[in-house]
Parts: C-alpha cells; sequence; structure tokens
C-alpha cells in the first residue's frame, strides 16, 4: 500500500481551495475534516463583492445578511445585524462578528491552499501546529537510527526509522525492511533517560493514550519509544521496541518530533 502513488487535485469547497489526495482513503492520518458550519434556515441575502457585483465571491460565502440559526457571536454574544455580519471560522465551523474571526492563518491539517479566517482560539492552536509542519515533519522524514527489537524476540537489529513522504507510514530499514501504518497504531509510549516500561512517573515515561505527555522544554531526554501495532491483515497487536543508536542526540530529536506527531495523531482520531 506504501507505494501507491498519490495523486493530488485541487477542490473548492465553501471555506477555501484545498489540495488533497484524488483517493481520500490515503489522506494523512494527521488531517481533520472540514467542520459542519452552524447552519441558518435559509440565506436571506447573498454578499455583495468588493468589485460591486452581485455574485456571492467566494472568501465571503459565509457572510449572511440576515442570519437566523445563529443571532449573536459566539464569542462576544453581540448581535447580528445589517451592519454586523456572520463569519463563520473554517476550523471549528462556529459564528463568529468579524472582530472576533478576523484573522487569516494557514492551516495545513485541512489541506488548504491558503491561510483561512479563523477565530482566536482556533487561530492559536493552528498558528503552534505551523512548527510541526515547517520543521518537525522535516525531522521525522529525515529519519533517525535505532537499534529495533520486534515482539519478544531477542534478536535487536539496527536500523533507520523515518516517516514516509505520505505521513502514513514508518519505514524500518537496515539488513531487512518493515513498515508500520500511523493508522494501525494503538499506544505509542515515548521512553526517555533512566525509564522502563511499567514506571509511572510522567516526567521518565508517558503514554500519550493517557494524554500524559512528556513536558516541552523539560531537561528529560527521549531515548527510545515503544509501539503497539496491528500488522496489515491482522487484528493482533504487535510490540515495537526502539532505542536510540550510536548518535543519541539526532535520535532524540527524531522521538521529539514523533512525540509531537502522536498529539495530532491522537487528535485526529477523536474528531
Amino acid at each position: 500500500m506504501s507505494a501507491v502513488p498519490d495523486g493530488k487535485k485541487l477542490v473548492r469547497s465553501p471555506s477555501g481551495l484545498r489540495m488533497v489526495p484524488e483517493n481520500g482513503a490515503f489522506n494523512s492520518p494527521f488531517s481533520l475534516d472540514e467542520p459542519q458550519w452552524v447552519p441558518d434556515k435559509e440565506l436571506q441575502e447573498e454578499a455583495q463583492g468588493d468589485c460591486g457585483c452581485s455574485q456571492r465571491h467566494f472568501d465571503q460565502t459565509d457572510a449572511e445578511l440576515q442570519p437566523t440559526q445563529c443571532p449573536r457571536c459566539m464569542q462576544c454574544d453581540t448581535k447580528f445585524d445589517f451592519i454586523r455580519r456572520k463569519h463563520h471560522c473554517r476550523r471549528c465551523g462556529r459564528c463568529f462578528c468579524d472582530k472576533c474571526c478576523s484573522k487569516k492563518v494557514a492551516l495545513p491539517r485541512m489541506c488548504f491552499v491558503d491561510p483561512v479566517r479563523q477565530c482566536a482560539e482556533c487561530s492559536l492552536a493552528s498558528q503552534k501546529e505551523t512548527e510541526f509542519y515547517d520543521k518537525q515533519i522535516k525531522v521525522l522524514l529525515g529519519g533517525g537510527t535505532f537499534v529495533v527489537t520486534l515482539g519478544t524476540s531477542e534478536k535487536s537489529e539496527t536500523m533507520t526509522c523515518r516517516l514516509s513522504n505520505n505521513h502514513r507510514y514508518l519505514f524500518l530499514d537496515g539488513e531487512s525492511h518493515f513498515e508500520v501504518e500511523l493508522s494501525r497504531i494503538s499506544s505509542m509510549q515515548i521512553l526517555t533517560d533512566g525509564s522502563s516500561p511499567g514506571e509511572n512517573d510522567i516526567h521518565t515515561y508517558t503514554s500519550l493514550l493517557d494524554t500524559q505527555y512528556l513536558s516541552e522544554g523539560g531537561t528529560s531526554r527521549a531515548n527510545g519509544m515503544l509501539l503497539h501495532f496491528k500488522p496489515m491483515g491482522s487484528q493482533d497487536a504487535q510490540q515495537l521496541r526502539m532505542e536510540a543508536a550510536d548518535d543519541k542526540k539526532a535520535a532524540s530529536f527524531w522521538l521529539a518530533a514523533m512525540h509531537k506527531a502522536a498529539k495530532l495523531l491522537y487528535e485526529a482520531r477523536d474528531q
């Protein structure tokens, strides 16, 4: 499956232009679906474009002049009227006045080509995620070197682990090669210096399924990862243990990036 080419297509949605995979089954596991907008029973009048024409402009599709279902801003409670028009946040779909939903911020998790209108809360979340797409993704694509143990085997192998270009797989390459599909990972645990599976100290051991994360900027250095995943065609979980090889600093950076990726992965699943 990882060898299937990923074609892209440009689609137009009510929120903006999006560059998405031609086959929806090949979406990035980090991606979020567009939200359903808080609806109106009907549109009383279409927004007039800046050029003066009566045709609705693409970036103004959410500016209904007489809202019916959402009469007030969901942030400041300002009542909508002919002057105070309603806008939808492209990330959460809620209704806001222009003052509370004026920022246009990049939203790569929904594959938008251009920055889109977002409320204050969502724009802050999107700005924080920008670092992941600008920096951490590149680290994950570059890979790190680890000593890998599969299952309960006593045999280990030094392998390079990297994220696939389509973000859907972890590739592990050494004398052998195998892949882990991110969507089939059931749990992920980042190990730090001095930790071992089973410890409860969240500073040295973290389980992302329990929403206990390594503190950002902390002094603990990640040195390994423990995965449980279901191989393709199997419903039985398998364990994969990875420990930093010779270049521990580079491995630590890769694990920190994977830690951030896992947060987005579980957030997308909970959508």
